[in-house]
């Protein structure tokens, strides 16, 4: 059987969220680009997009306890909560653009409004809370952000979390009306929908990519395998993007680019329990995150979570970590052992003993029981029944370990871009928050990979149609942070927030 060879400008491999934000702004800044999207399984975002698979918060720092610390001096640092954030503004502003072009039809399908919450108990998170609070509200980006100790007010907020409790119990919540609900797997869908509309698009499903080589001329030659027919390809590009979730390690590992060398993967995986009583699921609206035990990586933080599934409302609690040495849901167990080679045997190491709380946590949580993680649902839903509520199996992470001067090696628990010098290829590796910021990653990766494009008048403007405040700071412009909010609500048909209460 003959090699079939195609020379597309850009090659996309893994048919998620980050290709697909991607695939949209390519074409939108140059029409004429050809684009070939390899995705391994059999349908597009049905890895770590998928709604099952993915928290799907909206990650905009409204509840997230992790993303602003507690500092040494006892004062909160929310300085990432407002990157975060404003990054999210960005991909709110892009979706809302594509609503106006007619590229999303029904906003309604991936997006909705639901409040987003933080609760916790006793003396000492109380008071982070209260501080964390006051910390927040003096960005323009938490304004609205309502704050309670009192068991009558969090009992209207959330009944179902309040219900059976102990009315001298020492709580408090904080409530963020704008907070959203997103379903990354649809949105996704409707995005590569588009894109195969388009002239210069093709995407191929059950198609893995096996190994690259770089052409004297610094162009690529991926080699591609059809897993239906067993037919061979080699796509020769300028530019390829690496977006395959947790299995972008191994596919940037196997570029051989020096930027990638000491790079590592720790893989963690979660389930989920789903309620399945209806009368339940109605008693809760809202997103609701709590603080994470200790040792634990920020994926795993508990949280009660409202969710709007293929028009339906859902209830879950989790996640619940877990380990394997898959670096994909639907991926092999050799991932892990195939990962690693002498250039991040020291990183992994120095990451796995500077992180032994982190595995004892893993240890712990693979060994509960149904009756132990019964009894963490009840630490947020005291009435909750096990016959209420069944697991479900959550999506795979690989958290990005690399190599640090001092340490030897870290481990990171956000999103990492690695691009070539050239910027002829790049990989996305890491993950929360992830898909809800895929938008602001996907423009830096663009002035990375594109520099020249990118500086030019051209797709300067193009770039503020889609996000308009691009380059601009809504954290520091209280009245353009507020307008932008609302121009973006109205078009995504996102509920207007109540007034706030005195």
């Amino acid at each position: 059987m003959d090699k079939i060879i195609t020379e597309p400008d850009v090659v996309l491999i893994g048919a998620g969220i980050m290709s697909a934000t991607l695939g949209v702004m390519l074409k939108q800044l140059q029409p004429d680009l050809t684009i070939e999207i390899h995705e391994r399984l059999d349908e597009v975002a049905a890895e770590s997009s998928d709604a099952w698979n993915n928290a799907g918060t909206g990650h905009s720092a409204f509840c997230e306890l992790n993303y602003t610390p507690e500092k040494a001096d006892g004062s909160i640092d929310i300085s990432k909560a407002d990157v975060i954030a404003e990054w999210f503004e960005q991909s709110r502003q892009f979706w809302a653009f594509l609503v106006e072009r007619g590229i999303i039809s029904d906003p309604k399908a991936f997006i909705r409004s639901v409040p987003h919450m933080s609760f916790v108990w006793g003396d000492k998170n109380v008071s982070f809370l209260r501080k964390r609070y006051q910390a927040m509200t003096s960005s323009p980006l938490f304004q609205g952000m309502q704050y309670s100790e009192d068991f009558d007010q969090l009992h209207q907020w959330m009944p179902l979390i309040m219900k059976g409790r102990n009315r001298n119990e020492k709580v408090a919540a904080t409530r963020m009306e704008v907070g959203t609900d997103v379903n990354f797997g649809c949105l996704t869908r409707q995005l590569f929908k588009h894109l195969k509309e388009m002239g210069g698009v093709e995407l191929f499903r059950n198609h893995e990519v096996r190994s690259f080589k770089r052409k004297d001329n610094g162009h690529w030659s991926v080699r591609i395998k059809d897993l239906t027919t067993g037919q061979k390809r080699r796509a020769r590009t300028k530019f390829v993007f690496i977006g395959a979730g947790g299995g972008s390690l191994p596919l940037l590992l196997a570029t051989g680019i020096p930027e990638g060398k000491g790079f590592g993967g720790f893989p963690v995986s979660g389930q989920w329990l789903k309620c399945t009583n209806p009368e339940i699921i109605a008693q809760h609206q809202a997103k609701v995150y709590g603080k994470a035990s200790v040792g634990s990586p920020p994926m795993s933080v508990p949280h009660l979570d409202t969710r709007v599934i293929n028009g339906e409302k859902a209830l879950l609690f989790g996640p619940y970590a877990g380990f394997t040495t898959k670096f994909l849901k639907k991926g092999s167990f050799f991932d892990l052992p195939l990962s690693i080679k002498v250039n991040n045997l020291r990183p992994l190491l120095a990451a796995g003993y500077t992180n032994i709380p982190l595995t004892k946590y893993l240890i712990n949580q693979v060994m509960q029981s149904p009756e132990d993680r019964l009894q963490s649902l009840k630490e947020y839903v005291p009435t909750a029944q096990g016959d209420d509520w069944e697991l479900e199996v959550a999506g795979q992470r690989v958290q990005v370990i690399k190599k640090d001067a001092k340490k030897g090696g870290v481990l990171e628990f956000g999103t990492e871009m690695v691009s070539a010098a050239d910027g002829s290829v790049a990989a996305l590796l890491g993950a929360s928050p992830g898909a809800s910021t895929a938008v602001s990653i996907m423009v830096d990766l663009i002035h990375k990979c594109f520099p020249q494009k990118a500086a030019s008048p051209e797709w300067k403007e193009k770039i503020k149609q889609m996000i308009p405040t691009y380059g601009m700071s809504l954290a520091k412009n209280p009245q353009l942070c507020e307008e932008t909010r609302a121009f973006t609500g109205r078009l995504l048909q996102l509920q207007e927030p109540h007034p706030v209460q005195s």
